[in-house]
This record gives C-alpha cells, structure tokens and sequence, in this order.
C-alpha cells in the first residue's frame, strides 16, 4: 500500500518498468519466480489505487470490492510463497536449497491460514490519513504476521549469493519499521519497499546473467 492513490499509480508505473526490464534478463526457467515480482508488485499498486477510488467516490463500489479481494488476495496467498519458491529457484548450492525448503512449507502453511481468513471474512477497507486500513477476521495477527515475515526473509538470509543476504537483513530492518508508520498512522511506504527490492532483483539477475555470459564467452 502506499500514502496516496497518485503514488500508487506512480509506483506500479515504475515498478512496472522495472519489472519488463527482470523479465528481459531471465536467462533460465527457474529465475522466472523471481523475475515476476516486479511486475506483480506493479499490477499490486494498480489494484490498490481502485481501492482508493472506490473510497473516494471515482470507482464503482463493486470495483471497489473487487480490488479488495485481489489485493489482499495477492498479499495473504501469493506472496508468502512466492517469495520463498522464488529464492529456491535462484540458489545454486544443494545445501542451501535444503536450508531454504522449511521456509517454503512454512510460506504454504502461512498463505493457507491468511486465505481461510479472508474467504471467512469479514473484510473492509477504510481511509484514514496516508493510508488505507484493510479490515479482516484475522485471528493472532501478531504470531501469523511473525510467521509471514519468518517465511519471506528467511530464505534471503541463508541464500548463498552475499547481496541477497544483505537485501533480507535489510528487509529485517525495514519492514517493522514499514509496519510501525503505517499502524500509527504516520504514512504507508511500502511501494517505496516494493520499488527497491524491484530494483534489487533486476539487479541481481543483471549481475548474474552477465557473468554468465562472460563466463560462456571466454570458453
């Protein structure tokens, strides 16, 4: 979510952009997990800005409702394994990729408990000032939210490439921090979050393609 409708579609635009040139630069099947986050988090930005124009009378309600379930929808089911899968597609070490497979169990179980909370309901989503609040039936929020950030992060940290473990112990830093101004009410930042770690994946599969590359030319 981000702090006002314009940012989102500013966001989803250039997280969009961002995300053509990841899948440009996928050289094997495996990276394409990976690859697909910059632009889902694009097409995640567009749906949240329905939400706000549902809210502010521009969207039809029923559009409205609809961004509603896909937003949540992506957060609660998709991401917490995606993310995981994403990273065990990417690691080239058979050690690592044992370490990385508990978080990925662990991203299931965390996506099937989050839907069956959504499909439960109720759900609701509210304005408030940089914001929007997504309401929903969700029980020990606290543990599952721990959980959540458990199987997207520990994956990063135990990959064997040095700057994706560097990018989840960032993540670490960030995302309480993200967690805390959006629930106090300050401001919601996360597609600046989306933005940077769509900038971190290109990046990643640029500098990894390419020495690829280097590498088959000089045999």
């Amino acid at each position: 979510m981000c702090f006002s409708p314009e940012a989102d579609v500013a966001a989803g635009v250039f997280v969009g952009a961002v995300g053509i040139d990841a899948l440009r630069h996928v050289h094997r099947r495996s990276e394409l997990a990976l690859a697909s986050l910059p632009l889902l988090f694009s097409i995640h930005q567009f749906v949240e800005a329905a939400v706000w124009g549902s809210l502010s009378g521009a969207v039809s309600p029923d559009l409205g409702r609809v961004a509603t379930w896909i937003y949540l929808g992506f957060a609660f089911g998709v991401l917490p394994v995606l993310v995981p899968f994403a990273v065990l597609g990417i690691e080239p070490e058979v050690r690592r990729r044992r370490l990385i497979a508990p978080f990925c169990v662990l991203g299931v179980f965390v996506a099937a408990t989050l839907t069956n909370a959504l499909v439960h309901g109720p759900i609701g989503v509210m304005m408030a000032p940089y914001h929007l609040i997504y309401v929903t039936g969700l029980r020990y929020g606290a543990q599952l939210t721990a959980l959540y950030v458990l199987a997207t992060c520990g994956p990063l940290l135990v990959s064997s490439y040095r700057r994706v473990v560097i990018f989840g112990a960032a993540n670490l830093v960030a995302i309480p921090v993200l967690l805390w101004l959006t629930v106090t009410g300050f401001v919601s930042l996360w597609c600046v979050w989306a933005a940077l770690t769509s900038i971190a994946i290109t990046a990643h599969l640029r500098l990894v393609n390419g020495r690829r590359a280097v590498q088959s030319a000089t045999l």
